[in-house]
């Protein structure tokens, strides 16, 4: 069943603590990332366990538009290069596409357009823009719609850039550098750079890949080299994760995912971490060549506050925002004033929605502060964003009455979300 935009979602509502084993498709970011390096590669690679979602599918349907083969198999997806042309991309409300993409579309031979969801348009992307420029690409316009015109070459060079609205900006230079004819060295100019451990993954999967980056504090340089076809696996998406572990917490009972990665550059996995700290008692079990992360939660009305820099795990915010909600001492997030330029302004709808359920939530210059207060059912509003919706989950699981708008939302970074949540309270 496809939900319309407008329809309202019930919230399951656990009358009992919830036990439960949840499987998590793969990384969105690693995923679009392999689907970049793929596309500039050498030869022909394959990626294994990529998750299919709205970005996901996006990505892809933007690199094959420009000229690259995808193919499914059982095994995996194989992604062979070629030549790349002109093609009109959308990037729905997709970071990584509008952000990734247009550097590939210096290698093409022709105009790029690219366009989006209305809400798309507003969110910045002047910075990645302009670098291109810096870098002798043809661009015209500074938001979306704009055109890249390609011309199947591009010189590179040294560029500074002010990186505190998304560290994307950094990822999206560094994917292409090694096809620039001069390579590219970016430098961040801004005190502060969220999301940190996004630029990490970049990094480690160019390396994979065959790519050498030069780090030096926020300077990364890249020399002209090729990027070689390689076997890209996937970890599960720990940030999708999050919800699912967060339910153990708010209702006192056990979730398991299997899977878990021991090292990982995925900001998600923090979200252990914060569980520890809010009171949960975490353990990663080792099952066979693999391992699962056990969340048990502790009594309800017991979980803690917390205070927490989140400007490298901005993307957990949400989650951690709908715990504290729950949480019987206060809560302060900060460090994430960039989150207003995401899929929505999320730290104004994280205020007003909570509010708006009897909740006590204070926007801060760069964070949240959220004290303890007794909720009530109503309307969660989503803003068409993902991480806006599965919040809204959350604060369902303890709060009867919580209907949440758009759920279908979720199908951006993961697909059936509201069916894996339903089988979830119900086992």
């Amino acid at each position: 069943m496809i939900l319309r935009m407008t329809q309202l979602w019930p919230a399951p509502y656990a009358a009992t603590p919830i036990t439960h084993t949840q499987e998590i498709p793969g990384s969105k970011s690693m995923t679009n990332r392999a689907y970049v390096l793929a596309a500039l590669a050498e030869g022909e690679s394959t990626i294994v366990g990529a998750l299919r979602s709205r970005d996901t599918d996006l990505m892809e349907r933007a690199l094959a538009g420009m000229g690259v083969s995808f193919d499914h198999t059982s095994d995996g997806i194989r992604v062979a290069p070629g030549p790349l042309h002109a093609a009109e991309v959308d990037c729905g409300l997709a970071g990584t596409v509008m952000r990734f993409v247009p550097p590939v579309a210096a290698f093409a031979r022709g105009p790029v357009l690219f366009d989006g969801d209305l809400n798309a348009r507003s969110r910045p992307m002047t910075t990645i823009l302009d670098a291109l420029r810096t870098l002798g690409v043809a661009v015209a316009g500074d938001s979306l719609p704009f055109t890249v015109h390609g011309r199947g070459a591009a010189d590179g060079g040294v560029v500074e850039i002010d990186a505190s609205g998304s560290s994307q900006f950094v990822s999206g230079l560094l994917l292409s550098a090694a096809r620039f004819d001069r390579g590219i060295t970016v430098k961040n100019t801004a005190r502060l750079l969220p999301s940190m451990p996004h630029i990490e993954m970049t990094v480690r999967m160019l390396e994979d890949a065959g790519v050498r980056v030069r780090t030096d504090g926020q300077t990364w340089s890249v020399d002209p080299q090729p990027i070689r076809g390689s076997r890209f696996v996937v970890e599960p998406d720990l940030s999708n994760a999050a919800p699912f572990l967060a339910a153990a917490a708010v209702t006192g009972g056990v979730v398991r995912v299997p899977h878990w990665p021991i090292t990982t550059t995925q900001a998600g996995n923090v979200i252990r971490h914060i569980l520890e700290r809010m009171g949960c008692d975490i353990e990663l079990c080792s099952e066979g060549p693999s391992h699962t992360l056990e969340v048990r939660g502790p009594q309800p009305g017991t979980l803690r506050g917390i205070r927490l820099d989140m400007s490298d795990i901005g993307e957990l915010t949400p989650t951690v925002a709908a715990l504290a909600t729950q949480a019987h001492t206060p809560t302060e997030l900060t460090g994430i004033a960039h989150l207003r330029g995401h899929e929505t302004d999320r730290l104004a709808a994280l205020t007003t929605q909570i509010n708006n359920l009897g909740g006590a939530c204070e926007e801060l210059a760069d964070g949240l502060r959220i004290q303890p207060a007794p909720l009530h059912g109503g309307v969660w509003e989503t803003y068409e964003d993902h991480r806006m919706a599965t919040a809204g989950a959350i604060i369902g699981l303890t709060t009867q009455g919580v209907e949440v708008e758009n759920i279908a939302t979720t199908a951006k970074t993961l697909p059936g979300f509201e069916v894996m949540w339903a089988e979830m309270v119900r086992n």
